[in-house]
């Protein structure tokens, strides 16, 4: 999604039935010496922070259902040596949008462009089941990057009229003195289900204005849904990749929610789902996808080595299903773009995990400090 402008459709909820089914026609998955060749270092010399313990990094899953992503598309896979190559943040030319100070010498992103920042902006009022700085915390510990929230946008509803208001007083790039400014969006609306849609490209070319000067990317999120071409049932979003600009709604991710797989304005809401179960599962959500897209605008392409959360997904099921790590081979590219240990990175991550009661995760990550313990133990010896 980093190369072009490209919109991440993917379905409501769909039935999955556990039997395989075939892959799309020319996609193969990968052997064993083509995922290590992958890593980034020789078969065998490969560190032990890119090692599996036998059970950390799985392979990517088989398509069980017709809408699964690999079913879909054939995607040749990005190696360690494909993203060195390919990404125009290792260039020592300066990034075409990138209006800031730049360090041709630098190795990391940090080193290139010492300013640099991403940005997070809510695209409206978001409810109480999403604490954003909880969000924003997770982004930090996952990218090891400095993240900001862009103040000052908002989105006003009259019935069916919604309109973006931006106030460039919180933008720091903005001149001084610049007016409130109001943006009618496109969108569309059913009357007796009062549901509301924003059509995405109503959105982004705003976004892009409002890009801070110092911004390496900028993703905008909002809780309303979003749609593309009328024949949508929704799209989670839109990425200008060449612009380094994005927007995702966080509309679906609620999973008090079910969808209709003919209606986009047919949704319903059950209180069946404890409150604290609900916010643990919306954050899980949110968290996973901004990292995802944030990583597409850093460089990084759909993942076909491993299980990984840069896996690419054709439902909403297979995006829930998606681990919240990344595989050797992305780890390995993130690693190199922003320069950070990989151990602690697990350990900040571990307590954001613990602290919000994702188990599963924490657990992952305890096991695999601990085979990291046990493997510079043994090397000391």
């Amino acid at each position: 999604m980093s190369k072009a402008s490209s919109k991440r459709k993917i379905k409501s909820k769909v039935t999955n039935h556990h039997k395989p089914i075939p892959y799309a026609k020319g996609f193969h998955p990968p052997s064993q010496q083509v995922k290590s060749r992958a890593i980034g270092f020789g078969t065998n010399s490969i560190p032990q922070e890119y090692k599996d313990d036998g059970s950390s990094f799985p392979p990517i899953p088989h398509p069980t259902n017709q809408d699964d992503w690999l079913a879909q598309y054939v995607e040749e896979g990005q190696s360690y040596k494909d993203y060195l190559s390919e990404n125009p943040w290792f260039s020592r030319r300066k990034h075409k949008f990138m209006l800031q100070k730049f360090v041709p010498s630098g190795s990391t992103i940090s080193e290139k462009y010492p300013e640099g920042k991403i940005y997070i902006a809510k695209v409206g009022a978001f409810a109480s089941d999403i604490c954003f700085d909880d969000l924003i915390d997770y982004i930090k510990r996952f990218l090891k990057l400095p993240v900001k929230v862009l103040e000052g946008i908002d989105v006003e509803q009259q019935g069916s009229r919604l309109t973006l208001v931006e106030n460039p007083s919180c933008n720091p790039s903005s001149r001084p003195g610049s007016r409130i400014k109001r943006s009618t969006l496109d969108t569309r609306y059913n009357s007796k289900t009062k549901h509301i849609q924003i059509c995405v490209d109503s959105i982004l070319p705003r976004l892009r204005t409002m890009k801070p000067h110092d911004a390496l990317c900028l993703i905008g999120l909002t809780p309303y849904d979003l749609y593309g071409d009328e024949s949508d049932l929704f799209v989670a979003g839109m990425a200008a990749g060449l612009q380094q600009v994005a927007v995702f709604s966080l509309m679906r991710y609620n999973p008090a929610l079910s969808f209709s797989t003919e209606f986009w304005y047919d949704i319903d809401e059950t209180e069946e789902i404890g409150l604290m179960e609900k916010r643990k599962l919306i954050l899980q959500r949110s968290c996973k996808l901004v990292v995802h897209e944030l990583c597409h605008l850093l460089g990084i392409d759909h993942c076909i080595y491993y299980s990984c959360c840069m896996n690419g997904s054709g439902h909403l099921q297979e995006d829930f299903d998606q681990p919240m790590m990344l595989c050797p081979v992305d780890l390995h590219k993130l690693q190199t773009l922003t320069g950070f240990n990989v151990k602690t990175r697990y350990q900040s991550l571990l307590e954001f995990f613990q602290k919000h009661h994702l188990n599963t995760e924490a657990k992952w990550v305890e096991r695999r400090l601990l085979f990291l313990q046990n493997e510079g133990e043994h090397s000391k010896k």
